[in-house]
């Protein structure tokens, strides 16, 4: 309560300014407007710079690069309709399609099910699947691949469970690509089965409808948005990522991998522009199907809604308990393998435990260096990041000035999440690394990995800042100014206590996707600055699969670590700065 004391001291204080003559308030409110107004314009044009510069400037730069040869020169769609004429292009783009639907289905059913027996039944130990149905999101991707690799690979334990199909193509890529994509899609469905009207439920029991029926009209319609919501994401993430590929793929090509054989393996940038420019399509087309169910969506819980409770059921509680318990067995099995993989010496000739793998000296130059490189990009993301990202939602949502930059500044805070980061970054090589750009000094170094990654991942952040200061009434800058007060002092004062917990939510999400990010990044490292996620394929091309592991667990521990300070911290923050949610 005592960090809502500043606002409330603005309230009891009023009446110190309304004994003034209008005229001397008039002139003390619009003083007080226009030096709020200064401030959130030079916030505002900044933020326009760094989009324009690190956004809107790189993307433009990739389709130039589309339309040109190896010299340079305009060559309009003419490497389009070359790209397009080879056979095994429309293979790849087939088999991301094919890749894209089928993890999609599986993911949407698995972890529709999952939220259903979390927030529809009675089970035991839902906290704890609950924790375990989100621990895949805290691992890089390319954990999965390599533990599937220990699993059913040639030399793995359980390879007969594929009766002679390899490892090493769709099924391991459907199988990696599902376990990482899991806990995205939870999420947004739990989210979405979670807020419920227990009177639609009492009417249907009312009118004798059979619980089946009754889950097909009441609870499937109400979870609907929320369902095709998580499913688009899904389908965004599975399109778009390149490490599972890279790993498990074998000869299996999609466009993620395709970008990366075009650019790093035969140096082909422009091929590998027009390939970017292919992986972008299916990535717009979801996100402008998420953006449109979006707006459909409408509040089916209110202020005269009761929260539904649900009742034990013996036959439903029980097979809720067994799917979960069988989802969470696939989960720690995967995740444990790995951690069993890094610690086995010589994989499979020397099964000896030991930490052999996690001298990473012995493996390459850099050593540990890939990994405390890794720390400090997490932390340098989510310091400038979640700075960055809450200053610029603030000033969009509270600014009362430059309208039309406003609304143009939230179009672009949304236009990163349609962008692949493999696009992004490829994006980066050919804007920074051009000798006629200024900004060509950051190239190769931390900064730019630091700034790719918060313009990677600047939307998710974003929707959440705006979600939280939409909380705060309308009338406290207004109050302050017309006392006098400085919005930043509000700012500081009720602002930042009141969206603690968001800055918070922020704040770890960047580290922990900085921690694990791989395509983003993976056009845009130097020696000195490669992260652990870069290492740990590096060293999986090599051969160098337990030492991968061993990179790869460590990323794992690392952010579990962070997490489970997050809960502590979140802990603190309601006694301290959310006391006044409590009645």
């Amino acid at each position: 309560m005592a960090s809502l004391l500043p606002a409330k001291a603005i309230l009891n204080s009023r009446h110190q300014t309304t004994s003034l003559p209008l005229n001397v308030r008039l002139a003390i409110l619009k003083n007080a407007v226009t030096k709020n107004n200064v401030i959130i314009a030079f916030i505002l044009i900044l933020l326009l710079v760094m989009m324009g510069t690190f956004v809107i400037a790189p993307l433009f730069s990739m389709l130039q690069k589309s339309m040109q040869n190896d010299a340079g020169q305009f060559v309009g769609l003419a490497n389009f309709v070359e790209y397009f004429s080879y056979s095994s292009v429309w293979q790849s783009i087939r088999n991301t399609l094919f890749i894209g639907v089928t993890v999609t289905s599986l993911v949407g059913l698995f972890a529709f099910f999952y939220a259903y027996a979390l927030t529809r039944s009675c089970m035991p130990f839902k906290g704890l699947f609950s924790i375990l149905g989100t621990a895949p999101i805290l691992a890089p991707s390319l954990l999965p691949a390599l533990s599937l690799i220990y699993i059913l690979g040639n030399q793995g334990i359980a390879k007969e469970l594929l009766m002679g199909h390899s490892i090493y193509g769709p099924i391991g890529i459907t199988i990696g690509l599902t376990f990482w994509c899991f806990p995205h899609a939870l999420m947004i469905i739990k989210t979405s089965l979670r807020t419920s009207d227990a009177r639609l439920y009492e009417a249907a029991k009312a009118l004798n409808t059979s619980p089946l029926k009754t889950f097909f009209i009441v609870t499937l319609p109400g979870a609907k948005y929320g369902v095709i919501s998580a499913l688009i994401v899904v389908f965004t993430l599975v399109v778009c990522d390149f490490s599972v590929p890279k790993v498990i793929g074998g000869s299996y090509n999609i466009l993620a991998t395709d970008i990366f054989k075009q650019v790093v393996g035969q140096q082909n940038f422009e091929m590998g522009a027009v390939t970017s420019v292919a992986l972008l399509v299916p990535a717009i087309l979801a996100f402008t199907a998420d953006r449109w169910v979006q707006k459909k969506q409408k509040g089916l819980f209110d202020s005269r809604s009761i929260a539904y409770v649900p009742q034990a059921n013996f036959i439903r509680d029980g097979l809720c308990f067994i799917f979960c318990s069988l989802i969470c067995l696939v989960i720690i099995t995967i995740i444990g393998m790995a951690i069993y993989g890094s610690l086995v010496t010589f994989w499979p000739w020397n099964t000896t435990l030991s930490l052999h793998n996690y001298n990473f000296a012995q493996f390459s130059a850099s050593g540990w260096e890939p990994y405390f490189n890794s720390i400090k990009l997490g932390v340098l993301v989510a310091v400038f990041g979640t700075t960055t990202i809450f200053l610029g939602a603030y000033c969009i949502e509270k600014g009362r000035c430059l309208g039309p930059l406003r609304q143009l500044l939230q179009m672009f805070a949304i236009i990163p999440m349609a962008v692949p980061g493999m696009v992004l970054g490829l994006g980066y090589i050919f804007f920074f690394n051009n000798s006629a750009n200024p900004l060509t000094i950051i190239y190769g170094t931390l900064t730019i990995l630091v700034i790719n990654t918060v313009m990677h991942y600047y939307t998710v952040g974003h929707m959440t800042a705006v979600t939280a200061l939409k909380q705060l009434p309308v009338e406290i800058e207004a109050i302050s100014a017309s006392l006098k007060l400085p919005q930043y002092k509000a700012f500081f004062k009720v602002t930042l206590p009141v969206c603690a917990p968001a800055i918070l939510d922020i704040f770890v999400y960047l580290f922990v996707n900085a921690m694990t990010t791989t395509s983003a990044i993976i056009f845009l490292y130097s020696t000195d600055t490669m992260p652990a996620s870069v290492s740990v394929l590096n060293m999986d091309e090599a051969g160098q699969t337990g030492p991968a592991a061993a990179m790869a667990v460590m990323l794992l521990i690392t952010t579990a670590l962070v997490k489970i300070s997050y809960v502590g911290v979140s802990k603190l923050l309601e006694t301290t700065t959310q006391t006044w949610r409590n009645r």
